[in-house]
């Protein structure tokens, strides 16, 4: 795997719905850190950035990737497809894996799979999360470098650049596209394990603390087997409407 593989985070703190979701507090830990724990195990990455905005509000996300020992870059809030590339470009990263902030529980064995995927395979992009089939928050995206310059170049509208892969899920005869379906153990399309609202924060909360410190690193099977066996936990935040749901044609 090439040296220049790194993972970059999108994250802000002036969400709408969940105003500084990423710092709720897990295990006396802000829920981003376990997210960033769980990064820093996959041994392919060799260097994780933290992507947020030049606001002022988010000046306590470069304070916590400081004090977590990430690189950070700052970028426009908007324009996420430019931030990515702004980080990627002053880190010298070839290949992106890209995440968001608000999924603190992603699989880490997941990124991996792409990772293998993507190395041995002549593509651009690999995704999981074109056509839904993992739990909303096991969304894993990479790319080369040089597709997402592209994507920046030619978005067509202000979704592309908000939403990073929307352009190159749109134009899938530019770009050399993998879409990875989820195995029938990990299938579980309709399970929100990505954190919008406050209900989802009180069920990631109760999942990241009955793995507990002993095993930070459970799978997307153990989070699904254990819904399975706490049926309640399930409903906790099953009627929480995920507002990017559309946005990608088969989501």
């Amino acid at each position: 795997m090439n040296k220049k593989v790194g993972c970059i985070i999108e994250a802000r703190t002036n969400s709408k719905r969940l105003p500084n979701k990423v710092l709720l507090p897990v295990l006396n830990k802000p829920i981003l850190y376990w997210l960033i724990k769980r990064i820093k195990k996959i041994k392919k990455i060799k260097q994780i950035v933290l992507a947020t905005t030049i606001n002022k509000n988010d000046d306590i996300l470069v304070k916590f990737a400081k004090k977590n020992k990430i690189k950070f870059f700052r970028g426009s809030e908007s324009n996420v497809v430019g931030r990515v590339c702004g980080a990627a470009e002053k880190f010298k990263i070839k290949t992106i894996v890209e995440i968001t902030g608000d999924c603190p529980v992603i699989d880490i064995n997941i990124i991996n799979q792409l990772l293998d995927i993507f190395e041995k395979n002549s593509t651009e992009y690999v995704n999981n999360c074109n056509y839904r089939s993992y739990p909303d928050g096991m969304d894993v995206q990479i790319f080369n470098a040089k597709s997402l310059k592209k994507t920046l170049r030619n978005a067509r509208d202000a979704k592309e650049l908000e939403h990073v892969g929307l352009h190159l899920i749109r134009n899938p005869q530019k770009f050399k596209t993998i879409n990875v379906i989820a195995p029938k153990i990990n299938y579980f399309p309709s399970l929100g394990l990505t954190l919008d609202e406050k209900k989802d924060y009180i069920l990631l909360k109760k999942i990241i603390e009955h793995f507990g410190i002993k095993n930070p690193y459970f799978t997307c099977e153990e989070i699904i087997d254990l819904l399975n066996k706490k049926k309640k936990w399930k409903k906790i935040n099953n009627k929480v409407k995920r507002i990017g749901s559309n946005i990608y044609k088969n989501r």
